[in-house]
C-alpha cells in the first residue's frame, strides 16, 4: 500500500531528528565521557561497578534523544535541512526556476518560524497540522521546475521545434511539384508524420508556458499563506481560520499536482 506523502515525511523527518540527536556534540561528548571513565576510572567508590557508567550513559543519550525530538527550534532546522536535500535546489540548472525552488523553500521556513513563536495551545496545533500540505505543495512546486528545467535544456527538442516546420514547408512545396501518385502518396505520408510530430511540439510547448505562469502564480500564493500565518498569529484568531487555511493549502496541492501530470503526460506524448 502506497503510503501517503505527507505521511512518509513526516516519518522520515522523525528519523531524521533521531538521527540529528546521537550526532549531536552533546551526543559525541557523552559517549566518549563514558568510554574514558569506564577505562581510567572504573571503579571510584567500592561499591560502584563499572557497568554503571553504560547505564549513566545509556540514560544521558536517551535524555538528549527526546530533548532533540520535543525541542521545536531543533525539529524545524532538521526538517528544513531534510527538505533542502531533498528538494535541492542545485539540481535545477535554469536559474529562474532554480530561485523559485529556493524562494518557496524560504517561505516554508518562515511560516515554521511563526508557529514555534506562537502560543502553547489549540491555535498553534491547527497550523502546525496546516503546514503538513506545505511539503508536498514544494515538491510539486519542486516537479515542475524540473520539467520545466528539464524541456528548457532538451537540445534534441529545441532543434525539433526549429527544423519540423521548415521540413513541412519543404515536404509541402515538394508534394505540389509531383506528378507521380506513388511518390505523392509517400510524401503525403511524410507530411502527415511531421504535422503529428508538430502539433505535439506545439501541445508541449504551449503546456510548458502554461506551468512557467503556474509556477510564478504558486509560488506567489505560498508567500500569501506565510502573510496569513502572520496575520492568525498576530490577531489571535480562532482556529477556524487556520482550518480554512489548510483546506485551501490542500486544494493548492491537488491543482499542481494536476498541471505536474498532464506536464508528464504531454511530455511523453512529444
Amino acid at each position: 500500500m502506497t503510503k501517503n506523502p505527507t505521511t512518509e515525511l513526516k516519518e522520515r523527518a522523525t528519523r531524521a531528528i533521531v538521527a540529528h540527536a546521537f550526532f549531536r556534540l552533546e551526543s559525541a561528548l557523552t559517549i566518549s565521557l563514558v568510554i574514558l571513565l569506564v577505562f581510567f576510572l572504573p571503579q571510584p567508590f567500592d561499591w560502584w561497578r563499572w557497568w554503571f557508567w553504560l547505564v549513566f550513559g545509556v540514560l544521558g543519550e536517551a535524555l538528549i534523544v527526546v530533548t532533540s525530538i520535543t525541542d521545536e527550534r531543533t525539529a524545524q532546522q532538521v526538517v528544513a535541512e531534510m527538505l533542502r536535500e531533498r528538494y535541492d535546489p542545485g539540481e535545477i540548472k535554469t536559474l529562474r526556476y532554480r530561485d523559485k525552488v529556493k524562494q518557496a523553500l524560504a517561505y516554508r521556513e518562515q511560516i515554521e518560524q511563526v508557529i514555534t513563536h506562537s502560543p502553547a495551545g489549540v491555535l498553534r496545533d491547527h497550523l502546525y497540522d496546516s503546514t503538513a500540505g506545505i511539503a508536498d505543495w514544494i515538491g510539486v512546486i519542486f516537479g515542475i521546475a524540473q520539467r520545466l528545467d528539464a524541456h528548457e535544456r532538451d537540445e534534441l527538442l529545441q532543434h525539433d521545434a526549429r527544423e519540423v516546420p521548415l521540413s513541412i514547408a519543404e515536404l509541402r512545396q515538394t508534394l505540389a511539384r509531383e506528378k507521380d501518385p506513388a511518390v505523392r502518396e509517400q510524401i503525403q505520408a511524410a507530411l502527415t508524420a511531421k504535422q503529428t510530430q508538430l502539433d505535439a511540439l506545439n501541445a508541449l510547448k504551449s503546456k510548458m508556458e502554461q506551468a512557467q505562469f503556474r509556477l510564478e502564480e504558486t509560488v506567489t500564493s505560498l508567500g500569501t499563506v506565510y502573510s496569513q500565518f502572520q496575520l492568525i498569529q498576530a490577531q489571535k484568531l480562532d482556529s477556524t481560520s487556520a482550518q480554512g487555511l489548510s483546506a485551501s493549502i490542500r486544494e493548492q496541492v491537488q491543482g499542481l499536482q494536476d498541471i505536474l501530470a498532464s506536464m508528464n503526460e504531454v511530455y511523453a506524448q512529444r
